[in-house]
């Protein structure tokens, strides 16, 4: 039986301040900005600055399930891919995701926000 590492305790660091963000978000870029830079602070607790995210490695797919994307480059890095298979990892990116594609089809059905932003 394989060990499964769990980093709940990273996920409820960094939730009060993405909630705050994915509550204040005018617009759908603003979500899917906020959950990148979520998913990266997260990821740079977890892996201690052994693994350089960036912006372009992990996205919001706020229609299709599992809500996210990691990119090949990431999934292929030999310390992410085992962290990522024996742990709880998707699981946490996955509620961030969900939250923020929540958020962003409730943006996206009330466009006048994100227009009344544009004209100011």
């Amino acid at each position: 039986m394989t060990k499964q590492f769990s980093f709940s305790k990273y996920e409820n660091e960094v939730l009060p301040d993405f909630r705050q963000k994915i509550n204040l978000a005018e617009s759908t870029e603003d979500v899917k900005k906020f959950f990148v830079y979520t998913a990266k602070e997260l990821f740079d607790n977890i892996f201690e600055g052994k693994l350089e995210l960036e912006y372009e490695d992990i996205s919001l797919l706020p229609g299709e399930k599992p809500y996210y994307v990691v990119s090949d480059r990431l999934r292929l890095a030999p310390d992410f891919s085992s962290v990522w298979k024996d742990s709880d990892l998707p699981r946490v990116i996955g509620r961030l995701a969900e939250t923020s594609s929540n958020r962003y089809r409730h943006l996206e059905k009330k466009p006048e926000k994100t227009d009344a932003k544009i004209r100011m």
